[in-house]
């Protein structure tokens, strides 16, 4: 079947009006208003009245219904009205766009580019067509323009960051300052049981593997850090689980077979505590990694058995049982902790490649020499006093970090300007620093104070201990924001500089820090540092 079935011939003889009706003597009341007056020449002078075909609202002779409409021969049933649209209250006929640009006004407001309005009606289901018959433009591009043009820019402002932030991460960051701390005192509980000949270079019986086996662990144990924690920004816990299960037990047999190589025959006893040193290392790093901070915090708790110790002998039972009380604890929990990592295919994809994690293993490696370097040399009552102020400052250390990155973000959305941005970020930086090592200060003179038999800092150890304290906040500042390759290859430098020099220790930290200052200062000042 082709053509339309209104265009059959109608049937022969066939009129479509029955007769010929006879004129209205009244005006009908449904003659559309738009319809002229009939003319003078459509009705003759003196004869009667025009006789004319019926029109809307006359009825034949009789009474008969008026005849069906005649089709039109294009193909549609009734002709299309030829009068004007009904016009609005002001006499204009409404724009459809109008109300589009009222229903949409919010999302073009916001956008950039007319192509994201373009975007969201061509998912909304608009084709070329439809636009084209409702709103009279080509295609959702044009409609596009229309509205990205009507609309006046106007951008959201990002909701700013809760203020209570910054306080529950300082609790947290504390927590784990003071459980990196607590260790410590394992070494005032078995100082009488490592007591023995003079040790090598100069140093206490057992000091050499101790150090050995504690260096390694720091090296091993940040590298491994680094990948488990990759593992848990891409979202998957059971392979950071999987990856803590693998690598922490072999960083605890590595940490223990460099310490067995480097203790001397008559070392036995530090040798033995070198190992559980190395397994309680291994141990923390699960817990702290998978944010289990409390849980090793309450592990630790039997050292507390250690202050006594500080004033009077304890037998050697009695300090033997608080230090594997603590190290029982620890590895228990971390075994339970990493039961994700037993399950079949916990390890996910391939992850990223090990040698990503080389560089925070390195500065891991000359961070760990330049504390140790400060704790062995000539320094607060051989050391103490400093290794102990560093391993507390880490705490407020971490949460300085914090607030720098949030300020950083906080000034991309509120400045307008790269000269704005860099004068702000570069204060920031200088009250972050100045508040670590006013902290760092403040628990060196604490711990002068309640060490006992220790002596007053004085004026150029204190500078000494400032400058280290600048380099390791200044390492991590930069090791947090991706550059750890150059962090980690200055404080080797400095060691590299100490061991050859062991006067230039000062001048190497001085150094160090003025390096990492300028790093960090043409690094983290270009907005572009903080966009990720």
């Amino acid at each position: 079947m082709s053509g339309s079935l209104w265009l059959k011939p109608p049937a022969v003889g066939a009129t479509p009006l029955p007769a010929i009706p006879r004129p209205r003597r009244e005006r009908s009341s449904t003659r559309p208003d738009h319809a002229p007056p009939p003319t003078p020449e459509a009705r003759p002078e003196g004869g009667p009245a025009g006789r004319t075909a019926p029109g809307a609202g006359e009825t034949a002779p009789g009474g008969a219904p008026p005849p069906p409409p005649v089709p039109d021969p294009r193909g549609s049933r009734t002709a299309p009205p030829t009068g004007p649209p009904p016009p609005d209250g002001d006499g204009l006929a409404a724009d459809p766009l109008d109300e589009l640009t009222e229903r949409l006004g919010e999302l073009a407001a916001a956008a950039v580019h007319p192509d994201e309005i373009a975007a969201v009606l061509e998912s909304d289901g608009m084709t070329d067509d439809h636009i084209r018959l409702t709103y009279g433009r080509a295609d959702s591009f044009a409609l596009a323009e229309d509205l990205y043009a009507r609309v006046e820019r106007h951008h959201p402002e990002p909701e700013p960051p809760s203020g209570r932030a910054w306080h529950s991460e300082l609790a947290g960051c504390l927590l784990r300052g003071l459980v990196f701390a607590l260790p410590g005192l394992a070494y005032v509980l078995a100082a009488p049981l490592l007591a023995g000949e003079q040790g090598r270079f100069g140093l206490p019986a057992g000091t050499v593997p101790l150090l050995a086996g504690a260096v390694t662990g720091w090296v091993w144990n940040q590298a491994l850090s680094h990948r488990a924690h990759t593992w848990l920004g891409l979202g998957d816990r059971p392979a950071a689980a999987r990856t803590l299960l693998v690598g922490a037990p072999a960083g605890a047999a590595v940490g223990t077979a460099v310490a067995l190589a480097a203790a001397a025959p008559t070392e036995t006893a530090a040798t033995v505590f070198a190992a559980g040193q190395s397994l309680y290392l291994a141990a923390a790093t699960v817990l702290l990694v998978l944010g289990r901070e409390r849980a090793l915090l309450c592990a630790l708790l039997p050292l507390s058995g250690a202050a006594p110790a500080l004033h009077w002998d304890l037998p050697a039972l009695l300090r033997v049982g608080l230090l594997l009380a603590p190290l029982t604890a620890s590895v228990v929990l971390a075994g339970l902790v990493l039961r994700p990592g037993l399950h079949r295919g916990a390890g996910g994809r391939g992850g990223p490649p090990r040698s990503a994690s080389l560089p925070y293993g390195l500065f891991g490696l000359g961070s760990g020499l330049l504390v140790l370097r400060a704790g062995t040399g000539d320094t607060l009552v051989s050391g103490v006093g400093a290794v102990i102020a560093l391993t507390l400052s880490m705490g407020p250390a971490e949460w300085l970090l914090h607030r720098f990155r949030g300020q950083g973000l906080s000034r991309l959305r509120t400045l307008t300007t790269a000269r704005e941005f860099r004068r702000a970020i570069t204060g920031t930086l200088v009250l972050c620093l100045g508040g670590y090592l006013t902290v760092l200060l403040a628990l060196a003179l604490a711990a002068a104070l309640a060490w006992p038999g220790a002596s007053w800092p004085t004026l150029p150890r204190l500078i000494t201990l400032l400058l280290i304290g600048a380099v390791l906040w200044l390492g991590l500042l930069l090791q947090a924001f991706g550059a750890v390759l150059s962090a980690a290859t200055t404080c080797l430098v400095a060691v590299g500089a100490q061991a050859v020099q062991p006067a230039a220790g000062p001048a190497a930290a001085a150094g160090a820090a003025t390096v990492l200052a300028v790093l960090t200062c043409a690094l983290l000042v270009r907005p572009t540092a903080h966009r990720h």
